[in-house]
Parts: structure tokens; sequence; C-alpha cells
């Protein structure tokens, strides 16, 4: 039994091949995501995902090498979906005065475009094209925050396609919208040509169900390689009925915080307290008893009590904090690895000097750095702690995919 951190490090980086071929088993069982990014957190004792993202929106954070290896991953997963795929269309997120954001899509733009001879930025969000900026052909014309120009083109349905006013279908669309809220689209009479599936946004998606399946992933996973599985997960327990604007069921839920507390062995530990509907790092505040719950002041339970888009939590994710080891510039951090078709393909870490090595990184204050992987190649063994990071991605996307079977 492998039960110390030191000795899996050893273990992954000695059988890198058996691994991945273990987890290629998996994957080829259940329909994997086009594209998911993974947020991992150290310790000096063990590691494990924190989050896990379907609509991925940091492609421009990734290193230049990496990038061509997304680049290749995502041609090939494009095809496997339409072999014979000629012209691809990418529907954003509404929020296009973020010029970060607007890099990221630039970024995954070219690294289609350098093999499929039309990808175009569509939406059906007709809101977005109701101002000046647009072109004389109703197009809106964007700049992102590193000057590069982009164009969205308005999009509606016809009969079962997705259609701009050229009236050609696209063969594939991929999905960048997280649809906290929905998009116009009756994705029920849509041909099935758009990736990842559209129902499993933030309005159905649930953290509590996916580290569920997480955590059955890794029961599989680790009884077959006689790996102590809390060395790859936190603990968590879900809750639900939680309204914080009334403060109905704070109590359950202070309740719930001393409950996961007393199954952790670590002292004096941290827990985090998330929606399990939410995105952008909102809905998420740290605590250290039951009393920071039902003490909590008016501002903190607003911002606990409705996301993006306006979404109402109700169910919270508590989770087990991971104290991160990293740092960068003596500032805390963690590791994103970004993977296409379930293959860990890139990634970067996320910095964040106004925070502790306990808090959530993902928030005000946070910066990138780049950070390539890709000497962590599929069938070569490499002596690098990073295939830890690969694997344990790997290992959530997997449990992503069972969301996906669960909910089509």
């Amino acid at each position: 039994m492998i039960t110390t951190k030191e000795e899996l490090e050893n273990f992954v980086t000695n059988n890198w091949d058996q691994i991945n071929t273990f987890i290629d088993s998996m994957q080829g069982q259940l329909p994997m995501p086009i594209y998911t990014s993974v947020d991992i957190r150290e310790s000096t004792t063990r590691f494990a995902p924190v989050d896990n993202n379907l609509y991925p929106a940091g492609f421009n954070n990734i290193c230049s090498l990496d990038l061509n290896v997304c680049s290749d991953r995502i041609k090939a997963a494009i095809l496997q979906k339409n072999p014979n795929c000629q012209r691809v269309a990418i529907i954003p997120e509404s929020h296009t005065k973020n010029k970060f954001y607007l890099d990221h899509l630039h970024t995954l733009k070219s690294i289609i475009a350098k093999h499929f001879p039309t990808v175009d930025i569509i939406s059906p969000d007709l809101e977005l094209f109701s101002n000046e900026s647009l072109n004389h052909l109703g197009q809106l014309e964007l700049q992102s925050n590193s000057g590069h120009n982009l164009l969205l083109i308005p999009a509606k349905q016809v009969g079962r396609n997705l259609l701009t006013s050229t009236e050609t279908p696209y063969d594939v669309i991929l999905l960048n919208h997280d649809q906290s809220k929905p998009l116009p689209v009756d994705w029920n009479n849509c041909e099935p040509n758009v990736f990842p599936s559209p129902f499993l946004g933030w309005t159905a998606r649930q953290k509590n169900l996916h580290f569920s399946f997480y955590e059955k992933i890794t029961n599989e996973f680790c009884d077959y390689f006689k790996i102590d599985p809390n060395l790859i997960r936190a603990k968590f327990i879900g809750v639900e009925g939680i309204d914080f604007e009334t403060k109905e069921g704070l109590e359950k839920l202070g309740d719930t915080v001393e409950l996961l507390k007393a199954q952790i062995t670590e002292p004096d530990p941290t827990i985090f307290v998330k929606a399990s509907q939410g995105t952008y790092g909102m809905g998420i505040s740290v605590v250290k008893s039951k009393d920071d719950i039902i003490s909590m002041n008016r501002k903190t339970r607003n911002k606990m009590d409705v996301g993006k888009n306006n979404i109402k939590f109700m169910s919270l994710l508590v989770q087990e904090g991971i104290e991160t080891m990293i740092k960068v510039d003596s500032h805390p951090a963690e590791v994103t690895i970004y993977l296409i078709a379930g293959k860990s393909s890139g990634g970067f870490m996320r910095i964040n000097p106004l925070k502790n090595s306990n808090s959530n990184l993902n928030s005000k204050g946070m910066i990138y750095k780049k950070y390539c992987i890709s000497e962590i190649c599929q069938g070569q063994d490499y002596q690098c702690k990073e295939a830890v990071y690969c694997m344990i991605a790997r290992l959530s996307t997997v449990a992503t995919a069972l969301e996906l079977s669960h909910i089509n």
C-alpha cells in the first residue's frame, strides 16, 4: 500500500505508462469532453483537485510548446466528432468586455484555425449586437487585452442548425459558454454537433455530483494500484436547502462543517464552503468552524447567496481545505491543467499575492504564470513530479465524463 506523498510521487514517475494505460481504459468507456481544465492543490502531505471546468477560459495562459500539443489534439478530437469537418464555430461567453477573456478566445481560435479553413466566433445572444461597435455586416468588432482583433458574428437557430448570415451550417460547434445564463437555443432540437454538451452548464451541473464521481473513480484507481486514496483527494460533504438570504439552514451548514472537521486528522483544519453551482471562483467562503457560518455578516452572506448571472445558491459543497505548499515569488500558487479529450495537454500556475496558502486563490488579485508540461508525454516515463498533476487531472476528467453520461 502506498501511504505517503513521497511514495506516491516515486510510484507515478516510475509507472507512468501503466498508469496512463489504466486511465485510457477508463476513458475509453465514456464520452470524453472535448476540453476541460482542473485546478489542483498540493500540500506537504498530498494532492487534490479542487475544481473542474467544462468550459475552460484560459488558453492564453498556456505556453507555446503546450499550445502546439493542444492544437494537434483538438484537431484529432474535432475530426473524431466529424471526420469531414471544414467549418468550426466557437460560442463564447457573453462578457465580451473582459479583454483577458478575449485573449483566450483569440488563442483558442488560433490553435483550431491551424487545421480547419473556417473558424468563426458566433453567438446566439443577440443582446450583444445592439451597440454602435457593429461593422457594416452587423458583426461585433472586438479587441483583446493583447491587441488582437476579433469578430463576433450573430447567429440564430434555424430549424436544427445555428446559422449566421451565410446560412451555411457548421460541421462542429465548440461551446465555450458555461450556460449559467442559458442561451436562447432549443438544444433539444438542435443538431448534435455541439461540444461539450450544452446540458452540462451551471444551471444543471453540481460540484457535489462531480466530486462524488471523482471519489468513485479514485476508489477504483487506488484499489487497483494499492494507493491510499486520501493522497489524491480532499474530503467533502454535500448539503442542500441552504438560504443565505433568510439564514435558513445555516445551523445545518455549520453542523456539516463540524462533521467534516471531525473526519480530518490534521490539526486546525481549514474548510472551504463552496456553492455547488458556483463558477469563476464565486460563492466560496473559507471557514474554521460552525461559529464562522453562524456569524457571517450580511456582505458575506450576499456573496454566498447568488453567483454569476444571479444563480441562487441552495446546494453547498463543504470541502476539506488543502493548504498549498507551492510558492511563486513567495506568493501562494496552485496548478491548473488543461486537457483535450481527456489527455493532459497544457497548464499554468495561478498565483495570488493578496492571499495566504489556505485561501481561495481564484479571486481578486490572481495572476498567471505559464507552466509547460510538454515533457510529460503519453507513452514515456519521466522522473517528473508534475506527472502526478497530469494523473489527477485525467482522473478528474473521467469523473466529468461520468457527469456527461449521467445527465445525457
